[in-house]
């Protein structure tokens, strides 16, 4: 059974290349009938940000992504949290000493910097590995009574690499990755405090819980080799990897980090997120406005593709066509204009009583509480022209409230002399009748103009103007309907005062 797993840190908020991370391993389990897991990777504590973990859970409940296993759900490998699992992890660390996969390693922090400085003094890297370990301080140079009376105090366990070993990562995306041994460090996996490093937890913790692919992004694929070797070292299954490619700037320069978001005009976390340190605040795509089954296809589609000219696709459609084969090995570059093309697409496709809802809450916060069917008539009228849900009120807001100003651009270019006349004019048409009739009224006007020669544009778009304060809005006649006679003709006489 395919087992995957997505493990992010709780450090701050998700980043949308972890979102699309997530939804890879999502549509690959779903497509193959195997699980996903949710485990929270929180072994390093000094990075543990407040409220990050409850943003991640909150996150996928969004964008529909569920998970058949994890920390806010539970499952047969409790606890998914690394921090609950901290008596796990010594007995394998244990077990590669003596093994002979690892060594214990007592060189102080002083140590270490004096041998970087006498690296750099020879324009070399120094680097603790095949070549230099048996220089240092560890358990390799030490007699056995010299390395026990040294556990007493502070020590690290390091990976012991074989001597010129080619290593092998086979990768779904990336085919067969190879790299000699001799050019890898000794990674550090377990610390005197007790505390493991990512890469023990890291992959006991994928053992343990029956991992059978890991796809990750393409930074960890420098990892990749230690983790190959330590299920080596272990004797164990090793999953199958896939890393994905980097997502990337706009314009292709360098890998989209956390801090491009709202400084590119875009967001590029899931939901807003408010930083309990600073109380900064950075914008999400939930409150931006986006659906998020516009932003799990857009994000989809940012490195890999069905090998068709297919661009709008459900979930069960992604599930059904998705394939690690047809993953990009080379970064994909974030495309804002067709973010806002897919959210556009699916809000149109959204019924109006979903939409209603949506907006309904928007109007709340404004304190205007409409009946809900009156709201799914206005986003009738307008979601045409929306983008995002957000856009909702900008588009419609004059049909709730009267224009305050009047854009000066449209006064200066309409509004004439004998505006005001013909306006009354429009407006004794509008009370003569009675039912309103928007189709009747419409034809009345349109005759009116006519029969007396005026200019169509001009008192079409000076009546919009009084109604609206701009040159915007849905059919004219239509907004009349919506806010009654009584209503357009004081926004109508106040115009005229105004103006």
């Amino acid at each position: 059974m395919v087992r995957v797993r997505f493990a992010p840190s709780p450090t701050g908020p998700l980043h949308i290349g972890g979102v699309r991370t997530c939804l890879y391993n999502y549509l690959f389990a779903k497509q193959h009938g195997g699980a996903l897991l949710l485990r929270i990777e929180d072994t390093d504590q000094t990075r543990f940000v407040p409220g990050a973990e409850e943003y991640i859970v909150e996150s996928f409940k969004w964008l529909g992504i569920t998970f058949d296993e994890g920390v806010h759900v539970g499952g047969k490998h409790v606890p998914y949290k690394q921090s609950e699992r901290m008596h796990i992890y010594k007995k394998y660390a244990d077990e590669l000493i003596e093994k002979g996969w690892a060594y214990y390693a007592f060189d102080t922090p002083e140590d270490l910097e004096t041998k970087r400085k006498e690296a750099e003094a020879e324009k070399k890297t120094f680097q603790y590995d095949v070549n230099t370990r048996n220089t240092m301080c560890n358990s390799l140079t030490l007699s056995p009574e010299e390395t026990a009376e040294k556990l007493q105090g502070n020590y690290v366990v390091r990976f012991k690499y074989p001597e010129n070993t080619e290593i092998h990562v086979r990768d779904l995306i990336r085919g067969d990755v190879k790299i000699n041994s001799q050019l890898l460090d000794d990674k550090v996996l377990f610390k005197s405090d007790g505390l493991p490093t990512y890469h023990l937890a890291n992959v006991v913790d994928d053992h343990l819980m029956e991992i059978t692919h890991v796809i990750r992004g393409e930074e960890w694929l420098p990892s990749a080799p230690l983790h190959v070797m330590l299920y080596k070292a272990f004797e164990w299954q090793a999953p199958q990897f896939a890393h994905l490619p980097l997502l990337l700037k706009p314009d292709g320069n360098g890998k989209l980090s956390k801090r491009d978001g709202d400084r590119l005009g875009f967001p590029v976390f899931p939901l807003q997120w408010k930083d309990p340190n600073t109380g900064e605040i950075s914008s999400g795509y939930r409150e931006s406005g986006y659906l998020p089954e516009a932003v799990n296809n857009f994000l989809a589609l940012l490195g890999w593709n069905p090998g068709t000219e297919e661009e709008v696709m459900s979930m069960e459609q992604l599930i059904a066509r998705f394939s690690l084969e047809k993953v990009s090995k080379s970064g994909a570059k974030f495309d804002l204009d067709k973010a806002k093309w897919f959210n556009h697409y699916y809000i149109q496709q959204k019924p109006n009583t979903v939409l209603a809802e949506i907006f309904a809450q928007q109007l709340a916060e404004k304190n205007i509480h409409p009946d809900i069917e009156k709201i799914e008539k206005v986003v009738a009228l307008v979601k045409e022209r929306v983008y995002f849900t957000t856009d909702f009120w900008n588009q419609s807001a004059f049909l709730f409230q009267a224009p305050e100003t009047y854009n000066p651009e449209v006064v200066k270019k309409r509004w004439k002399e004998d505006t005001p006349l013909q306006l009354k004019q429009v407006i004794e048409i509008l009370t003569s009748v009675s039912p309103f009739d928007k189709i009747v009224v419409h034809d009345k006007v349109v005759a009116f103009i006519q029969e007396n020669q005026l200019n169509m544009g001009q008192i079409m778009n000076c009546l919009r103007l009084a109604l609206v304060g701009d040159s915007k809005g849905p059919d004219l006649f239509e907004i009349i309907d919506f806010i009654g006679v009584g209503e357009t003709v004081r926004r109508i006489e106040r115009a005229m005062e105004e103006i």
